[in-house]
């Protein structure tokens, strides 16, 4: 079961490609995404890395909270569940 993690304080520079990379370091990534702003296009500073085991999960939050990657520290937990959007 895949789990979703939420990954906060990306730098501006990061791309998803990078960020997928340094992720795999604790396991299979699955899925890596930048939130971006729609109407600058610019990266909004947070994501989603989505790691193929809850274990390998646990392991990337252990490795990587607190920790500077591309000269920013990144924030890592566990992704919570969206909520839906009232009127739409």
């Amino acid at each position: 079961m895949n789990t979703n993690l939420y990954v906060g304080g990306i730098s501006y520079s990061t791309t998803q490609d990078s960020l997928k990379a340094h992720f795999s370091q604790a396991g299979t990534v699955v899925s890596a995404t930048i939130i971006m702003d729609r109407l600058s296009g610019r990266s909004r500073g947070f994501g989603f890395v989505e790691m193929s085991t809850p274990d390998e999960a646990q392991k990337a939050i252990e490795m990587f909270d607190g920790k500077e990657f591309d000269g920013r520290t990144l924030k890592v937990n566990e992704a919570r569940p969206r909520r839906e959007q009232v009127g739409q």
